[in-house]
């Protein structure tokens, strides 16, 4: 069965169903594939314990300017 054999034979079906069941048919169109994510780079041990650093530093600057 072709692509047009077979949109022909879903338009009968459709014609024929509004006019049995007196129903209504509604179509939607095909949702596009989800776009992908970029690609993010996990850190390694090295760089965790590094930015745990930072962070330590960081707080560490921030209670000596509250005192």
């Amino acid at each position: 069965m072709t692509k047009d054999e077979l949109r022909a034979e879903l338009e009968r079906q459709k014609q024929r169903y509004e006019t049995v069941y007196g129903g209504e048919v509604v179509t939607y169109a095909a949702q596009p594939d989800p776009d992908r994510k970029p690609w993010l780079k996990r850190l390694s041990l090295l760089d965790e314990a590094f930015q745990e650093e930072v962070r330590k530093e960081e707080r560490r600057q921030a209670t000596l300017h509250q005192d």
